[in-house]
């Protein structure tokens, strides 16, 4: 959910920081007061497009600031650790995003540099804007396929998984296929690019972590000299006749004698004891170091031609030795395959035709339990949009005839989601469905029944309740409520209707600050709530009776929450 938003320097909003709450959240006020504004911002800060516009006057930029929680969100938070951002413990996300002057736009989450793509598949996820003309997802048809799948998910798992990983060969199975497929001549002049590079390898004779221990031996030969005589130095201050050694026994000698006298003395004594022998066969491995240190000018010189010959090939195949001898094994089955390609075209026909034939057989299963589960949304939806007062709309998921050998990572099924608004007309496309207040309905059925599916966080409607009064206003607030117990709910409204039925309520106006104009948000108390929707009620003017009308909207709002 959207816990905080900051917002400074964008339109005419010179600095307001908004808290919010879970549940519904209404914004209401005076038409151009910034409400919509507000929704500006937060499209821009999941990803929208930015405008130069956007940037107060006389300001460098514009900067819009979003905290969110993701506690339990899966699909974001593997897309933000795949990116490789941190995340609290707490599990809350900060995106950032600012456009300057000049229409240079800057995105960060978490406080890392990201690109506005990467933004913007991270804001789908976690906020969902509608508005009356720009639904988004739910009227964009290549969606309504992974809708479909959402609502069917529990079903879908096991089936889903079982088509992928029959997908995956079949999609490895027929590139191999198509590239052995190719004309003589590539395939000629790959063969022997392949073979040319082979040869050049093996011809070195490789060794796995040759480059490794011929760097290991340049090192110590390279540094031959003073490595004699630091170790033959070290060896020299520690043995022979008034050397390191001697002056220590001298210690150990002392400290038996004292040990002898006191006892407590003993661990001390046995410590001393213990490093004198220590030193002592330190002093001979050092000894037979400084005997077989090799001056070889030769060898040293061998080696660095080898390093040099083995450099040359990692240019080409590879950044170290295993990695070169790696790509040769890879294209030694290659020259193998090409050299008996009529062989292996006949065995990857055969694997692929058996691939098909089972991945048709998972495809016809997944494509059964979509039209069950289709029915079963469709039942849903209906009762939704009876609840709305739409009996006589009819919808349906609609599966339009596809080839079935044309296969997908999702299978081979096309569907569309249907809707006929009036009794006796057809079933037309949910995207050509004319009528605004028609719209709003079916956006929040929809919503209603596949919020707890599509993932996203918060969902924010902007204005969706334009078109419609009296008992439909009311049926609509019941449902934007009801979506919010599963989602976080952020509405600009109108209606007096729904914004009674808000758990928190945000009173947007216009103020003066050093003589500008500037968008001001104020959360409302009970009382203030009370003000608010009765000049929504009535316009201008208050009137008691007016003012007994919203506390009475207040009241059966209440009501109907208890109620569920």
């Amino acid at each position: 959910m959207l816990v905080e938003l900051s917002i400074r320097n964008f339109a005419i909003i010179d600095h307001v920081t908004v808290p919010f709450e879970e549940g519904l959240t209404v914004l209401t006020g005076e038409t151009g007061a910034g409400k919509s504004i507000i929704i500006d911002a937060i499209g821009l800060l999941i990803g929208g497009r930015g405008s130069v516009e956007f940037v107060r006057h006389g300001s460098k930029r514009a900067e819009i600031e979003g905290l969110f929680s993701i506690d339990d969100h899966r699909e974001v938070d593997n897309l933000l650790r795949d990116l490789g951002i941190e995340i609290s413990e707490d599990g809350m996300v900060v995106i950032r995003r600012e456009i300057t002057k000049q229409g240079k736009s800057i995105c960060r989450i978490n406080g890392k540099l990201v690109t506005l793509a990467t933004l913007r598949q991270a804001g789908q996820l976690l906020v969902d804007i509608h508005g009356q003309h720009e639904h988004q997802q739910l009227l964009q048809v290549d969606r309504h396929l992974f809708l479909l799948d959402r609502y069917a998910e529990d079903e879908l798992k096991d089936p889903k998984e079982e088509y992928s990983s029959l997908y995956n060969r079949y999609v490895k199975t027929k590139k191999q296929y198509r590239q052995l497929s190719e004309n003589e001549q590539q395939t000629a002049q790959r063969l022997d690019l392949i073979r040319y590079q082979l040869n050049e390898i093996e011809s070195a004779s490789l060794k796995p972590d040759e480059d490794e221990e011929l760097g290991a031996e340049k090192q110590k030969l390279g540094n031959s000299e003073a490595l004699y005589q630091r170790v033959h130095d070290s060896y020299q201050a520690m043995y022979g006749e008034n050397k390191g050694l001697e002056w220590i026994m001298v210690a150990v000698n002392q400290m038996e004698e004292a040990a002898e006298l006191d006892p407590a003395l003993k661990d001390v004594q046995e410590t001393i004891t213990n490093c004198y022998y220590l030193l002592e066969e330190s002093s001979f491995t050092l000894s037979d170091y400084v005997e077989n240190i090799e001056f070889n000018p030769e060898r040293l010189n061998d080696i660095e031609s080898r390093l040099n010959e083995i450099n040359t090939l990692r240019r080409k195949y590879g950044e170290n030795v295993n990695a070169i001898l790696e790509y040769a094994s890879r294209i030694e089955e290659e020259v193998e395959t090409l050299e008996n390609k009529d062989e292996h075209l006949q065995k990857w026909a055969s694997d692929l035709e058996a691939i098909q034939k089972d991945l048709m057989v998972e495809a016809k299963h997944l494509s059964e339990i979509r039209k069950q589960q289709a029915k079963k949304l469709t039942a849903d939806i209906q009762g939704e949009l009876k609840a709305l007062y739409m009996e006589k709309a009819k919808f349906e998921v609609a599966f339009h005839d596809g080839s079935d050998s044309h296969f997908t990572k999702d299978g081979t099924d096309d569907v569309e989601f249907m809707v006929s608004t009036n009794q006796g007309e057809p079933l037309k496309p949910l995207v050509k469905v004319a009528s605004g207040g028609e719209i709003s309905r079916i956006i929040l059925a929809l919503k209603s029944i596949l919020a707890s599916h599509e993932g996203v966080t918060s969902l924010i409607f902007d204005e969706v309740d334009t078109g419609v009064s009296g008992r439909v206003a009311q049926a609509i607030a019941r449902k934007i409520h009801h979506i919010s117990e599963g989602s976080q709910v952020l509405c600009i409204t109108h209606l007096p209707q729904v914004a009674a039925m808000a758990d928190t309520h945000l009173f947007i106006a216009k103020g003066e600050r050093e003589g500008r104009v500037t968008t001001e948000v104020t959360p409302l108390t009970e009382r203030e709530k009370v003000e608010e929707i009765g000049r929504m009620i009535s316009g201008a003017e208050m009137t008691e009776l007016t003012r007994r009308h919203a506390e009475e909207l207040i009241e059966q709002a209440e009501e109907t929450k208890i109620a569920k």
